[in-house]
């Protein structure tokens, strides 16, 4: 088996270690080599066992892995390219690959996976088919089945198996519908790894197993009489619970379209009503359905390769003779401004082991935001996620202070001071004066241009955005922003520094409201203009939820506070006179200033939004909408429920190609990435860029839209029917 991923050795006591190595790239992975070599070898140990296990001289077999992870999985490039037409092969081919696991389970000596590293999605699949596995406790080592978060369900016999171990519901919550990455620990306690040992004992422990007593060849499964933990659909017990599944899985997906958690739901539980062998084929159905349409084309595309190009640093600019710039390691960092902004970006960047200075205009301000803190890290103390030793380092990095003198050797100072220009240029001036010529000057702004804000500092190559998102240790996007005079060299290290806090990195060119906040003002303004109209508030935040946005619009629109909202608006249309443009926002303004100026409304920092709330809760809509303001006046019968949700859509996506033909937004991978993590873009779509490109939907007549020239014509019937704003940029008419 020379030419074979699966080296073979066979020991003098009858183990024989199968050991995976695809030479042809750097992880194991479900392609076709995989599949082919996965098929001779099964065919082989047949051969050597027909005789029987005595016969052949072997007792048992270890899967193990000669890459630094045991097995990473199906083969994503594959899969992102399989359409409609080719579902009759792609079904096949998963039903071909699950056969061999299916042989390697029903073969008549026992198999257990030394699990090295990693085993997540087929990785843990190829493992489940062993009838023992160990996990190594190696450093970043992962465990689970995260399909459901690229658009696809586990296909590799995981809903299968994993039902059968631990139960329908416990396979449903915690493992296949969460898509959760455990640690060897956390999948020990779940049921998915049998134990857990030191990496160097890995291989003495596979093989110590299956030379004793406890070594069984045949699968819990296979054996007459078998009952799923918990029951199954036919246990009267378990079936009237069985009810609330759906209704609970559409509360978890809060109206949002994701087929594939539905789609896994169905195959678990019809699965459990039949053989293994029949409920294995139901799930390869399912797995056909979903990795042949769009959303998963979506998701996949959005969080495995333009999440590896944000991660990876795609955006990362080189130098003049083509070669990468030297890595920044940053181990002192500034923050000018103690409030909730900077607290979050002191505690991020203080958790990454750098000192940090937090100064305020007073001590007494800088120790308040310290104390954000050291809050954060009570809780993680008492859910366990951390020891005082850690936590006191963590805190003993933060130094508040109201002196500039405290700067005089950071690598890094942040601006987080109020969204002022006139305060933020004298802030930066006196951050120039103190910190070292060396040190870079970032800004921490949401809207206001960084070549503007730029412009009162001597280092203007040295100044860039760093746009954070609130709260800032729970928020995983940083979106930076690029002045016209900040220098390539600036922006590479500030990607360094991004990777040191474990943010997601967007690069972005200068623009008000840059990329994320330009383009989420616009969904928000379309929800309280259909207000405006006269909709119903509750149908138009039925609509979101209905589109997949994670927070329905009014709901955020109290979040981020009606008068902030009003500033920023103000300023734009300041902007647009200014270039000669008039402003038709459909009676947003006039909605939003009743709300502030007539009915003390702003939102719910106040207490009082579009939403009433007590103790901080949420508690309704506000009557006084449909009372005062006239909201709900259009007949429910009149309501055209799927405009209402692709207004919503369309109307980012729009915001989004005009920020692509300006230059703002240079890369798609930036666009569909910045706008899932930084403004909850329906993480379905793939993302704006993704949903224009990959645009699947049906025209009023009742036929199908595709691509970006059904994205187009979709565009066009909702400018007629409910304004220009929808016409699609020239540059996506070819």
């Amino acid at each position: 088996m020379t030419d074979n991923m699966f080296r073979w050795d066979r020991a003098d006591d009858g183990i024989v270690t199968l050991t995976m190595d695809d030479p042809n790239a750097p992880v194991n992975t479900m392609n076709q080599t995989f599949q082919d070599d996965i098929r001779a070898t099964v065919e082989k140990l047949e051969q050597e066992l027909a005789d029987g296990p005595d016969a052949a001289g072997i007792k048992g077999i270890i899967l193990a892995s000669a890459k630094k992870t045991f097995f990473a999985g199906g083969d994503i490039k594959q899969m992102s390219q399989v359409g409609p037409e080719d579902a009759q092969s792609m079904y096949d081919m998963v039903q071909h690959m699950k056969e061999s696991l299916r042989r390697i389970e029903k073969l008549p000596v026992p198999v257990v996976a030394a699990i090295n590293g990693a085993a997540l999605g087929g990785g843990l699949e190829v493992a489940l088919a062993a009838n023992h596995r160990i996990a190594a406790d190696a450093r970043g080592s992962k465990i689970g089945l995260p399909e459901v978060t690229l658009g696809l369900l586990p296909g590799g016999g995981g809903i299968t198996r994993v039902v059968r171990m631990i139960g329908i519901q416990d396979a449903l919550m915690k493992v296949i519908l969460t898509g959760a990455q455990m640690n060897p620990e956390k999948a020990l306690k779940t049921g998915l790894v049998d134990e857990v040992v030191a990496p160097e004992e890995l291989l003495d422990r596979a093989r110590a197993w299956l030379l004793s007593d406890d070594a069984v060849a045949e699968q819990p499964w296979d054996v007459k009489g078998f009952k799923i933990p918990g029951g199954d659909p036919k246990n009267p017990r378990f079936a009237a619970n069985l009810p609330s599944f759906p209704a609970n899985l559409t509360k978890q997906l809060k109206g949002s379209p994701m087929l594939a958690p539905r789609r896994a739901m169905q195959a678990a539980v019809e699965g459990a009503q039949v053989d293994v062998d029949t409920a294995l084929t139901i799930e390869s159905r399912y797995f056909t359905e979903l990795v042949t349409g769009s959303q998963s084309k979506n998701m996949m595309q959005a969080f495995f390769f333009d999440l590896n190009h944000c991660n990876g640093g795609g955006s990362r600019p080189l130098q003049e003779d083509g070669t990468p710039f030297p890595k920044t390691e940053f181990k002192k960092v500034g923050v000018v401004g103690a409030g909730m902004m900077g607290a979050g970006i002191a505690y991020v960047c203080a958790k990454a082991g750098m000192d940090v200075v937090l100064k305020d205009v007073s001590l007494e301000n800088a120790e308040r935001g310290k104390n954000y803190s050291e809050k954060l890290e009570a809780k993680a103390l008492e859910r366990g996620r951390t020891t005082e030793e850690k936590s006191a380092q963590l805190l003993g990095r933060i130094t508040p202070t109201e002196s500039y003198d405290d700067l005089s050797d950071v690598d890094l100072v942040i601006e987080a001071v109020f969204e002022n220009t006139d305060l933020k240029h004298k802030v930066h001036a006196e951050i120039e004066a103190a910190v070292p010529k060396t040190a870079i000057l970032g800004s921490n702004t949401s809207t206001l241009p960084i070549t503007e804000l730029a412009s009162h500092v001597e280092r203007t190559g040295d100044f860039i955005g760093l746009h954070f998102f609130s709260p800032v240790d729970k928020m995983q996007l940083l979106e930076i922003i690029s002045g016209d005079e900040t220098d390539p060299k600036t922006l590479a290290a500030a990607l360094d520094f991004a990777v040191q806090i474990r943010k997601i990195p967007i690069v972005v060119t200068d623009s008000r409201g840059f990329y994320t906040s330009r383009v989420i003002g616009t969904v928000i303004n379309e929800a309280i203009r259909m207000v405006a109209e006269g909709y119903e508030p509750a149908t138009v935040e039925a609509a979101a939820r209905q589109a997949g946005y994670p927070a329905a619009q009014l709901q955020l629109a109290d979040e981020l506070n009606l008068k902030l909202m009003r500033k920023i608006s103000e300023e734009n249309e300041a902007a647009a006179r200014d270039r000669g443009e008039t402003v038709d926002d459909g009676g947003v303004s006039a909605l939003v200033n009743r709300m502030i100026d007539e009915f003390e409304r702003p939102g719910k920092l106040e207490g009082r939004g579009f939403y009433e709330y007590a103790d901080g809760r949420r508690q309704g809509l506000w009557d006084g909408l449909r009372t005062e303001l006239g909201a709900g006046s259009i007949d429910a019968d009149d309501v055209v429920m799927q405009d209402l949700v692709d207004r919503m859509l369309f109307i980012e996506a729009v915001e989004t190609q005009k920020c692509v033909d300006e230059g703002v937004v240079l890369h798609d991978a930036d666009a569909n990435i910045g706008s899932i993590f930084g403004i909850g873009y329906p993480a379905w779509t793939g993302g704006t860029r993704q949903f224009i490109k990959n645009y699947d939907g049906t025209a009023a007549d009742g036929s199908e839209q595709r691509g970006v020239a059904g994205f187009v014509s979709r565009a066009e019937e909702l400018a007629a029917k409910y304004g220009e704003r929808f016409t699609p940029p020239a540059s996506l008419k070819g």
